[in-house]
């Protein structure tokens, strides 16, 4: 199959749907709004970009709807657009099947195709376009295993260097609790039978065009089918009823567990390892958990003040409940498969010695089972199997349901049911042994072994998260109470507190009283660590491990924590080993340019080296192999052999607040300042570091192709390891398809392994450096100059954006703001920041202060930097990735659309003041994207990815009307609240009215752009 027939393909589908979606929207509504649809719909220009609105007939006939009618609108796109994205995700995983690599910036970067209409407008100039540039396809074709390994063959690359980058392989995806999944639990249920119903078209068609038919029943009931499913669809709300609990979240978060991603990792896993044989026949793969998942959901606390103890605790027993529920499955699978007869098959001595320990333990079992499976032991073993994974369920129901996680635990009865997965794997492996014995191997049993190494008895990890603020105040509070300071906690100097710290470290009393008198902050605080204590009891340390420190300035901040774990239990000043690691989370600017100093601090402390080290111990057991190493030499030496190599540091950098804070340029360049100074100071103490990459779902918190910015990371600060958040709607774009999942995976894998082995040295250019220090510096000035000086800037946000109804939406358990009752920037989160400039097309925080910074240094030699950037942006991938994120920003930024925000929705005495920082915004973007086409040599925005032009292109002119329905619902709810007296009818709609429409709207487009915050 050519590209050609694969986009004619793509095309058909959308034809499909969108029939069936006029159809319904006919039945349902009639004519007159698919004719009305029709109308709006040819308000974009043939470019995707709006009309000037000023003088549109068609935005006067906006204006004019009723609101029932702008409500069916806003309802009839907001459908629309999810029925192309699935027919968009759908397509992709056709691909992937069929062996396709589509543009790997489609779920990352809002890629989308829209109507035919507007398919067929843009189909001649791309689908005759040349290919893509030969650096490009090589670059697809890397991006999988089995493009991957030949490349390093080709290139020489050591054997023994990828055999110890396989033996250390850490990859960890975390599914956080950030607010940005916009669409209901019950839309995306209907989302994935939309998919299947489609898939299954698919083999019909097939067969049909086989045998020279054009249709038949079977395709005829599918389409059936799919109409009733976008007419239940229609009429179910697309808006949440009600405000998320935690627990909701983590019900919407795993399902991607359960439907998809517990059967995709292995999945990785068999692919990673066939590709490596093919071509290093004689390397060993990685362990089976190299990609591993943790989880924020039910754990972060960082503002959200209903994540309490009790529901972290029932997080970890529903994860390990669902779990237990897929391994119940796949061992009546087993039982099912596994047959053999004693009579035709041996047994090894070890099995039937287990078999006799079941019987001698669970008796009543074995009465029930003697005669059935006499003759079939693996059956009986399995049965008994089955009945301790039923047992440890129930077991852990009972937990799940205690009103009181600090009350006494069930009893485990050791026998009768498994106390950890090692347990069951161990089991698992017994049966395996005796089958290869006989010469016999089970594709099922390899499956369910590989996803017991993976996903244990937890399924994933939780990350517990506070901001630093409550561990000092906390700690202030105790010291208080106690009176153990000669002043207050928070007046003492950071070298007073770290020096306490550290006294109070080292001291085996407890500094806590039991019972605990303090505020309801510090007491939930201490019982958060109390919790995490009793969770490593009851599930295993490896259940919770990391405590990440949000908003982490100083040495101060991490031993707060440490010393909070260490009076929970968590760390033992007797032994100096700890069972929680501190992490860092270095957020803002100044925090990211501190935090080499803080770490160099800290790892300086020896009571903090000895808990790395893995305590005393072990300590003194490193000094020893050390100075054999080192021979008469005094000191640490210089820690090189992997023996010596210190327990695993984690430290966290934020993308969304930095970005905030500073621009998008300011921001990536510190944090990659800051992981090659982290890398460097970590290597000088010998310590292992892993970089946790806090990235949101849109380019301005750090979103945008995974591989493409992995790639971009400084080399050495991976070496094999990598942490990455995925956050809202990035997980329903990613994982709500299996080949779509195990194609993001691989993807992801790919670019840590060949950043690891293949890093290209020129982010050690010093002089390049300059340049984009330089870069940064002029950045981050012209940046916050409009953000942060412009004193009309703030009532400009407030006033032009739907920040304000984004608000309203129930779609978090978490408040939109750190502090409530402010209206500033400062305690506005960065989600609701991002999303607010992204419904009104700005896309303000991806690529302001780019261009200024750029014109400035070109102005200095206008030819030779010119060339230098073009230099810069074919050989330096973080100048590429930079460049490459903005252009994508850029051709999605719609300033006519966005002016007509302006007009419409300031107040009257604003008007002046705005246009004013209208057309301040409006200038930097016309010279950043002018500046861009000059370094990319491109006539088009885009004109490198020809698929993702295509798709931009064709996703905004769809969204252009849902943009002018928007703000004609948000001009007159504010119109209502603005001029409501009570007992006084000012409108003929309601409020509750007019805030359901522009809700629907922000649905709406948030669907179209695939992107909230």
């Amino acid at each position: 199959m050519t590209v050609n027939s694969s986009d004619l393909f793509l095309r058909h589908r959308l034809k499909v749907v969108e029939d069936l979606w006029e159809s319904v929207l006919c039945s349902e509504c009639g004519q007159e709004l698919v004719d009305l649809l029709g109308k709006l719909r040819l308000l974009s220009s043939p470019e995707g970009q709006a009309p000037d609105s000023s003088e549109s007939a068609a935005i006067k006939l906006i204006e004019r709807l009723e609101i029932n009618d702008a409500i069916r609108a806003a309802r009839a796109f907001a459908l629309y657009f999810q029925l192309i994205n699935i027919v968009e995700q759908h397509y992709e995983q056709r691909n992937q099947l069929l062996g396709f690599v589509p543009s790997l910036s489609t779920t990352e970067t809002n890629g989308n195709r829209s109507s035919q209409a507007s398919f067929d407008r843009a189909a001649s100039a791309t689908l005759s376009a040349p290919p893509a540039p030969t650096s490009e396809g090589s670059r697809r074709d890397s991006a999988t295993f089995e493009g991957l390994f030949p490349k390093l063959r080709r290139l020489n690359v050591p054997p023994q260097q990828i055999q110890r980058l396989m033996e250390n392989l850490d990859i960890r995806l975390v599914f956080t609790a950030h607010p940005t999944e916009i669409v209901r639990h019950t839309l995306r249920s209907k989302q994935r039978r939309v998919a299947k119903i489609l898939q299954q078209l698919d083999y019909v068609e097939q067969r049909l065009h086989a045998g020279g038919l054009e249709s038949s029943w079977e395709s005829e009931a599918l389409t059936a089918q799919l109409t009733e499913e976008i007419r239940l669809w229609w009429r179910t709300d697309e808006l949440h009823q009600f405000k998320p609990s935690v627990l909701d979240e983590v019900d919407y978060t795993l399902h991607y567990f359960k439907e998809v991603l517990f059967d995709a990792v292995p999945e990785l896993y068999k692919r990673l390892t066939r590709s490596l044989h093919h071509s290093f026949t004689h390397l060993q793969a990685p362990n089976k958990n190299f990609c591993k998942f943790g989880s924020w959901v039910g754990a972060d606390r960082d503002g959200n003040p209903s994540c309490t103890p009790d529901v972290t605790w029932k997080t970890a027993c529903y994860q390990r409940h669902l779990v237990l529920e897929k391994y119940i499955t796949s061992i009546q699978n087993l039982i099912s498969i596994l047959s053999l007869s004693l009579h035709w098959s041996d047994v090894l001595p070890e099995l039937l010695e287990s078999l006799e320990q079941d019987r001698l333990q669970m008796g009543g079992l074995y009465e029930q089972l003697a005669i059935r499976y006499r003759h079939e032991p693996y059956r009986l073993k399995l049965s008994y199997v089955l009945k301790r994974l039923e047992n440890t369920r129930d077991r852990n129901w009972q937990l799940y349901e205690e009103e009181d996680w600090q009350r006494h635990l069930p009893e485990v009865k050791t026998a009768a049911m498994y106390t950890s997965g090692g347990q069951f794997l161990d089991e698992l492996r017994l049966i395996e042994r005796n089958l290869a014995a006989t010469g016999f191997s089970c594709t099922e049993l390899e499956k369910l072994i590989c996803q017991v190494e993976i996903y244990g008895f937890n399924l994933a990890h939780l990350d517990i998260r506070q901001e630093s603020s409550r561990h000092s105040d906390t700690v202030g509070e105790i010291a208080d109470y106690l009176q153990v300071l000669p002043k207050p906690y928070d007046e003492l100097s950071e070298e007073e507190r770290v020096e306490w710290l550290v006294s109070e470290l080292q001291t085996r009393r407890p500094l806590i009283p039991a019972k605990l008198q303090f505020s309801e902050k510090t007491c939930e605080t201490i019982a958060t660590l109390r919790m995490v204590r009793t969770l490593q009891e009851e599930f295993g340390p490896e259940i919770c491990q990391t405590y990440v420190i949000s908003m982490s300035h100083e040495v101060s901040d991490l031993l707060e924590v440490l010393l909070l774990a260490k009076e929970a239990g968590l760390y033992d000043p007797g032994s100096g080993i700890g069972t929680v690691q501190v992490v860092p989370l270095f957020e803002t600017v100044e925090d990211l340019k501190r935090a080499p100093r803080v770490m160099e601090s800290l790892f300086s402390l020896p009571l903090y080296r000895v808990m790395l080290e893995g305590g005393y111990q072990a300590s003194e057991l490193l000094a020893a192999a050390q100075e054999r190493e080192n021979g008469d030499r005094p000191g640490r030496g210089n820690l090189k052999s992997d023996a010596h190599v210190l327990k695993l540091q984690e430290v966290m950098l934020g993308y969304s607040d930095s970005n905030k804070d500073s621009g998008f340029l300011s921001s990536n360049w510190e944090i990659h300042k800051a992981q090659k100074a982290l890398q460097k100071i970590a290597e000088a103490h010998g310590v292992t570091l892993r970089i946790f990459h806090g990235r949101g779902g849109s380019v301005g918190r750090g979103g945008g192709p995974a591989y493409e910015a992995i790639l971009a990371q400084p080399g050495r600060s991976i070496n094999g390891r990598i942490k990455i958040t995925e956050q809202g709607e990035v997980l329903a774009s990613k994982y709500t398809l299996p080949e779509l999942a195990l194609f993001n995976l691989e993807t992801i894998s790919t670019a840590v392994i060949e950043s690891s082995l293949l890093g290209t040295g020129f982010d050690n250019i010093e002089p390049w450096n300059q340049i984009m220090e330089e870069l940064a510096v002029r950045s981050r000035k012209h940046y916050r100059s409009l953000i942060y000086e412009q004193p009309d800037f703030l009532d400009f946000f407030l006033e032009i954006t739907p920040i304000d109804e984004i608000s309203k939406l129930q779609i978090s358990s978490r408040p939109a703001r750190r502090s409530s009752g402010k209206r500033d920037l400062s305690s506005l989160r960065a989600i609701p920041w991002v999303f607010s400039w992204t419904q009104t097309r700005f896309l303000l925080p991806a690529w302001y202060g780019v261009g200024t910074a750029l014109q400035e240094f070109l102005q200095q030699e206008p030819e030779e930097h010119l060339k230098l950037f073009r230099y810069f942006y074919l050989k330096w991938p973080f100048f590429k990735m930079v460049i490459s994120k903005v252009e994508m920003t850029l051709s999605k930024v719609d300033l006519e659309i966005a002016h007509h925000y302006v007009r419409e929705l300031s107040q009257p005495q604003n008007r002046d003041r705005f246009e004013a920082v209208f057309d301040q915004i409006a200038n930097e973007y016309a010279l950043t994207r002018n500046l861009v086409l000059q370094i990319t040599e491109h006539q088009r925005l885009l004109d490198g990815d020809p698929d993702l032009q295509r798709s931009v292109q064709l996703r905004n002119g769809t969204i252009v009307p849902l943009g002018f329905l928007q703000v004609s619902l948000l001009k007159r709810l504010r119109e209502h609240q603005t001029h409501s007296v009570p007992g006084v009818i000012h409108s003929r709609y309601s409020k509750g009215e007019l805030l359901r429409g522009a809700l629907l709207t922000i649905n709406g487009i948030a669907a179209g752009m695939r992107n909230t915050g």
